[in-house]
């Protein structure tokens, strides 16, 4: 009996030691910064500064993001979501109420921006290997009608 217990907490211990790096490197869940070197918005400008902190709770991925724009001005929003492609609402943007996500693989995610129901934006969410770099790639048009694509890059911190 005693051997068959070593057994399972040996074999747990291997299961879950060996799963929790990949576990880790899959979540968002930590604070992301721009990293403007790396980044490039067209036609823009950058921004100064962008933080994305996501966190994961019992209601989905809560997502905060905090900068300063262009201009100066100052930054926010928030929204928390699921990945099962239905619509959130999201606060603080200007060129679109909701989001709708979907999970392409364990680092990729596709997410729909929507202004009064109707898609206005399309952005590929990767996350490197190592769980370190996450990469936006977004088109879309803002609410004034420019087109826009970029490709923002954020460094874990």
């Amino acid at each position: 009996m005693n051997k068959l217990l070593q057994v399972l907490v040996v074999g747990t211990v291997v299961a879950f030691g060996s799963g929790a790096p990949a576990f880790a490197a899959e979540s968002m869940a930590g604070t992301w910064t721009l990293n403007l070197e790396k980044s490039k918005f067209v036609p823009g400008p950058a921004p100064k500064s962008q933080t994305r902190t996501y966190a994961d709770t019992p209601d989905g991925t809560a997502l905060t993001v905090t900068g300063v724009a262009a201009d100066g001005s100052a930054v926010s929003g928030h929204s928390t979501f699921k990945y099962d492609g239905k619509d959130y609402p999201i606060i603080g943007s200007a060129d679109y109420d909701t989001l709708s996500l979907k999970r392409i693989n364990h680092s990729t995610t596709r997410s729909l921006q929507k202004k009064d129901g109707k898609v206005v934006g399309r952005t590929i969410r990767t996350m490197s290997a190592h769980g370190k770099v996450l990469t936006l790639n977004s088109r879309g048009k803002k609410a004034d009608g420019t087109s826009y694509h970029n490709i923002a890059v954020f460094d874990r911190q």
